[in-house]
Parts: C-alpha cells; sequence; structure tokens
C-alpha cells in the first residue's frame, strides 16, 4: 500500500476481526496502537506519547499528543509553555500534562509500512495470546500433540491450535521423536518470556506418570487408593509408594491390575525399558524405606529423624540389589522416603552406598529454553 486510508482501516475492523476470531475491541486497540505509530513516523518523534482514538461511525482517527507543561520549553516535541497550555486548558500550571490533538487522514508510504507492520505484529501475539488463554484451563493436564520438529535441546510439538516446547530436561531418556508422530504430553506450565508466552511440556516428570495412572485405575477417583510419593529416572526406573484407604483393598493390586494390565498400559505409554516398582507406603518410616528399596531384602535400618538420614543394613548378597545399577535403585529409594540412606553389609563393614534425596528442581527450571528458541529461530 501506498498509503494509509484511516477510514478504509477503521471500517475494516470488523472483518479483521471475525476473520482473525479476535473480539472487535481487542482489533480496535491494535489499530490505534498502528496509528500512533504511523503518526510519530509522519509527524512526531518515538519520545512522544501518543495516543489515538477512533470513531468507528466517521471512520475519523483523533491523535493526542501529551506534553508537560514548563516555564521554559527545552524539547518542543514533549513540553509545552503555560502560556500555550492556557490556550487548551484554562487552568493548565506547571507539570500538568495537556494533550495536543491532530485529525489526520492519511499517512505517507513509510508511515503506512510502519502501521502494516504494527497491525501483523499485534494481530499475531493477540491470536497467540487468546489461543494460550484457552490451554492455561489445561495446566497439569495430559493432551495428544504431533511432533512437529526434533532439536538437539528440544522436540517441538504441535498441539492443534498452538504450538509447544518438550525440552531435553523434560524428555524420556532414550526416547524416539519421529516427526509426524502423534504423542502424549503432560503440559507442565504456559511460561511468558521476551519471545511471548510458549507452552511447555513433558514426558519425563512424575506428574506424567500419575496422570496415566489416574486414567487406568478407576478406584483413584473415589479415593480407595491414592499415590503417597512418586520417584522417577524417566526412561530407567520410577518408584511409586501407594495406599489403600479401604480395609481389604490391596493397593499394589489394585494399580498392577489383573494379569498386570494396568501397569502394562502405562509401560506402553512410556516404554518398555523403563521399570516401574509399585511399593506399599507405610506411615512407620523404617517399614516404608524397606519397601523402598524393593526389591532387596532388608536386615535392619537404623534412623535419625533429626538428620532426615538411615543406615540400612543389608546382606552380603543383597548389597548390589539394594544399591542398584549406578546406585539408582538407592537414590529412587531415598527421594521416594525423603531420607538419605546410607547402605551398608549387615556385618557392619564401611559404607557402600548413600544416597541423598534429590533437590526439587528450581521452579523455573527451563531458563536455558528461551536462550535454545532464540537460538533456532535466527538460524531459521
Amino acid at each position: 500500500m501506498d498509503d494509509l486510508n484511516i477510514k478504509q482501516l477503521v471500517m475494516a475492523i470488523t472483518h479483521i476481526a471475525e476473520e482473525k476470531n479476535l473480539p472487535e475491541d481487542m482489533v480496535h486497540d491494535i489499530i490505534e496502537q498502528a496509528i500512533a505509530a504511523a503518526w510519530r513516523r509522519d509527524y512526531g518523534t518515538k519520545e512522544q506519547e501518543v495516543r489515538v482514538q477512533l470513531n468507528s461511525n466517521t471512520g475519523t482517527a483523533t491523535v493526542y499528543v501529551s506534553k508537560t507543561v514548563v516555564d521554559e520549553v527545552l524539547d518542543e516535541d514533549t513540553e509545552i509553555t503555560v502560556e500555550d497550555a492556557k490556550k487548551l486548558k484554562s487552568n493548565a500550571k506547571e507539570e500538568d500534562i495537556v494533550e495536543i490533538t491532530h485529525t489526520p487522514t492519511t499517512f505517507g508510504r513509510v508511515a503506512a509500512q510502519t502501521a502494516k507492520q504494527v497491525i501483523l505484529q499485534k494481530l499475531r501475539e493477540a491470536e497467540r495470546e487468546v489461543v494460550l488463554a484457552e490451554y492455561e484451563d489445561k495446566i497439569g493436564t495430559v493432551i495428544v500433540g504431533t511432533v512437529q520438529r526434533v532439536e538437539p535441546r528440544f522436540v517441538r510439538v504441535e498441539l492443534g491450535k498452538a504450538n509447544g516446547i518438550l525440552p531435553l530436561s523434560e524428555q524420556i531418556q532414550g526416547e524416539y521423536y519421529a516427526i509426524g508422530s502423534r504423542i502424549k504430553v503432560f503440559l507442565k506450565d504456559v511460561e511468558r518470556g521476551n519471545r511471548g508466552p510458549q507452552l511447555i511440556l513433558s514426558r519425563g516428570n512424575t506428574e506424567f506418570i500419575e496422570y496415566l495412572f489416574r486414567q487406568e485405575v478407576p478406584e483413584m477417583e473415589n479415593g480407595a487408593v491414592e499415590i503417597k510419593a512418586i520417584a522417577r529416572q524417566a526412561g530407567q526406573r520410577t518408584k511409586i509408594a501407594v495406599h489403600s484407604t479401604v480395609p481389604g483393598v490391596d493397593p499394589v493390586g489394585t494399580f498392577v491390575g489383573g494379569h498386570g494390565t494396568r501397569v502394562q498400559a502405562v509401560m506402553n505409554e512410556i516404554g518398555d525399558q523403563e521399570k516401574i516398582d509399585i511399593i506399599t507406603f507405610s506411615d512407620d518410616t523404617k517399614t516404608f524405606i524397606a519397601n523402598a528399596l524393593s526389591p532387596a531384602e532388608i536386615a535392619a535400618i537404623e534412623i535419625d529423624e533429626t538428620a532426615k538420614r538411615a543406615v540400612v543394613k543389608v546382606p552380603e548378597d543383597q548389597l548390589s540389589i539394594a544399591i542398584g545399577r549406578g546406585g539408582q535403585n538407592v537414590r529412587l529409594a531415598s527421594q521416594l522416603s525423603g531420607y538419605e540412606l546410607d547402605i551398608e553389609p549387615a556385618n557392619g563393614t564401611e559404607a557402600k552406598a548413600t544416597a541423598a534425596p534429590a533437590p526439587k528442581k528450581r521452579k523455573n527450571i527451563e531458563d536455558s529454553l528461551l536462550n535454545a528458541i532464540e537460538e533456532n529461530t535466527t538460524k531459521e
């Protein structure tokens, strides 16, 4: 477009709103911002405070430029003398703010381009915000998406109206994501950063496991059984402590299901390479720690409640089982129980392994996410 016809722009508001599925008043505000940008480009400066008021009935725009009332004008773009200000507002005095009105009808080519860029950018932002507002209600649930692109540090997932990011730290270790494949993802958060809002997804967190079990174990809905704690090393092993509130109901059997059907359904989603241990929760700390270290047999446990630490003595032939490959079993048991666990042979020789509960992840675990997106965007 060579120039910007305000009347045509105002008349197009309803059409734009319908086409973009946005509220009319939102599009109205965007057009006002665009005209303000165009006015600054043709007649003012970037520093000026400019607002625009559209009249939808007449198709006209009134531009208001704010100026500070001063005794001596040093910057004509932002300041006005008391004498001149009183022509606009009879009781104007120093430090007041007055507005000077203008009624432009068209703008030149460069200003028109500026307005067009503002409109396109703001419409994109508005569309994104409206879509993401819908997804905020879905935080904490599992949704189905399509793998759109695989990057070294994250996977981009299409979720219908919006796209989400599955960071490396939230992926299942060793899982392959084929472009075009449909996957279930846990909607962890909607982050708002410098590059706008972003849907943060996860398949590697404990909440994903809990949600999957909730789909398979209807007894969780009526409170007959519950998950007390989960410790997970995604792609390798998960330990779940379960509890029954109904006498006579076996919580472990309820979660495993007949012939293991329920736990198998969860494993089908996360991959057979991840082992799931379902153990019985107990209010008795020693019993709970012993259960958490399953399948190892425990000889004795000494608890230090103050230090939240426990020395666990196991038979010699159970040491490797209690510790697990790479210390995995004792580490997950420690996370599950909340106690730092020292594994020692039952004969009392030196400790073979120590595991502390994993520190809680920082709330904003995706500090590097926006940088990763930035890097990849600049490459495109």
